[in-house]
């Protein structure tokens, strides 16, 4: 569909994208063009009016509020096209990625539950029950989040996987056709550990959290993952009373009794083991070279090893995946009990394959079914004793929701609250891993991100290292 919006200011253009975005998805939205279109929207602002007009309707409205006027305008914009289509959205307008800081930060300043939820509904036009889990999830993360800057976590990044699925986005190379790149990779991580690890110890800060993630860690072979896994506990684990060390095995066709007796060798805390669906159809279209049998059989595996902290990842939306879809993958997973839950919504990425498969109509679901899949793994959650804890949002949800995590009291990721409220700096190491240096006293977060592409990282270490150390340095 090809949509042009007529806009007179273009101080607003980002956000009138946003919305007309959220309604008509996948769409091609242009700008102030004379191209032919399917639907033409006029937005014209004033000082203090605005109107917006599509050719049968008219909304004029004053841009004086308690509220900026671009979200006047995002309000008026969201309601006039929810009549038009007959949709309307639980998050309302609210675009940003983190919804629960604002709730963290509203009951930091004092504002009580029922402050809250009037905010959420007047301010973005959210529902009660969108509110309500970021309060939820304020609550559960406000003893945890971080007050100090000596304090740090440290991501670790495997940008191979056993192969790329059709949603992914991220630097994860099928591990065949990449196989003459991994031990120059293995050599340049084990550097980058080993130059960050002295920065650490010289500034005398505390590790709290390690994350091993990707990317699939588990794609190398055991002897390679036993070194790269050494490498981690000396440098980061060993006399470091940190409160997780998370591997993010992910894919089950890559977990074996070696690397799980690694893990545990290694005192990996919690682990992940994420099957996205428990329908074997799904799992072949999207890419994956497991069936549902396998997951079990590796969560049994790791279990029966005395793993007492495994994750679970599931997707929601997935392609041809309908409610009864849904139910039977909840289903399995109750059976098995998981310590925690990650529900990520589908999210349509540019650099996916999946975003070129809508342009041969690959069949999605609709916004009430879809609803009533996340209403699924909601029961899911309150099945097995779990409660949300952190949350955040990406651009392109089908049906513009939400990713959750859910845990058992004391099962909670504290390394995926501190990386969802930005209060704690994360040293990353890895291609493709983003460094996040939080400076608590200012507000201000600076990022030094590694380089995507493995041979450029591999040949490049050296002079990623310096920068990232540069930047350090201006902190501590």
């Amino acid at each position: 569909m090809k949509i042009n919006i007529n806009l007179n200011e273009l101080a607003y253009r980002y956000e009138i994208y946003q919305i007309v975005n959220i309604f008509y998805p996948f769409s091609e939205i242009n700008f102030n063009t004379s191209d032919s279109c399917d639907l033409s929207i006029d937005v014209n602002v004033s000082d203090d009016l605005a109107i917006i007009w599509d050719g049968l309707n008219k909304d004029e409205f004053n841009l004086k509020s308690e509220f900026t006027k671009k979200e006047v305008i995002k309000n008026h914009l969201y309601l006039f096209l929810s009549l038009k289509t007959g949709k309307s959205f639980p998050w309302g307008t609210l675009i940003g990625i983190r919804p629960s800081k604002i709730a963290l930060a509203l009951m930091n300043e004092g504002k009580d539950y029922n402050e809250i939820i009037k905010y959420y509904e007047k301010r973005y036009l959210a529902s009660k029950e969108k509110a309500e889990l970021c309060i939820k999830i304020a609550k559960r993360e406000k003893d945890i989040v971080n007050k100090s800057s000596r304090n740090i976590s440290v991501y670790i990044g495997m940008p191979f996987c056993p192969t790329r699925c059709l949603y992914c986005s991220f630097a994860s190379n099928p591990i065949k056709g990449c196989s003459k790149l991994v031990e120059p990779y293995l050599q340049a991580l084990t550097y980058e550990i080993e130059r960050i690890s002295e920065f650490i110890n010289k500034k005398r800060l505390v590790i709290e959290n390690v994350y091993f993630g990707g990317g699939t860690p588990t794609s190398v072979s055991n002897d390679q993952f036993e070194q790269i896994m050494k490498d981690i506990y000396n440098k980061f684990i060993y006399k470091n009373n940190i409160k997780e060390f998370t591997v993010e095995c992910g894919r089950p066709d890559s977990i074996s009794f070696e690397k799980l007796d690694t893990m545990r060798r290694y005192k990996a805390t919690r682990i992940s083991i994420n099957p996205q669906t428990m329908n074997d159809e799904t799992l072949k279209l999207i890419g994956r070279n497991h069936n549902s049998q396998d997951v079990v059989e590796k969560f049994n595996l790791a279990r029966s090893m005395g793993f007492d902290n495994i994750n679970m990842d599931l997707i929601v939306g997935l392609p041809g995946e309908r409610l009864v879809h849904m139910k039977k993958t909840c289903s399995e997973i109750l059976k098995l009990k998981p310590d925690s839950l990650t529900v990520h919504g589908m999210s349509v990425k540019k650099g996916s394959k999946l975003l070129d498969n809508l342009k041969q109509n690959l069949n999605l679901v609709d916004l009430d079914e879809l609803i009533g899949m996340h209403d699924e793994t909601v029961k899911l959650a309150e099945a097995l004793e779990m409660e949300p804890y952190y949350m955040y949002r990406q651009k392109n949800m089908l049906g513009n929701m939400e990713n959750v995590g859910y845990s058992l009291p004391d099962k909670e990721s504290p390394y995926n609250i501190q990386m969802i409220e930005e209060r704690q700096t994360i040293i990353a190491m890895g291609a493709d891993a983003i460094t996040k240096i939080v400076f608590l006293e200012e507000n201000r977060i600076e990022r030094a991100p590694n380089l995507k592409d493995v041979r450029e990282y591999n040949n490049r270490i050296e002079e990623l290292i310096e920068k990232k150390i540069t930047m350090l340095e201006e902190l501590y």
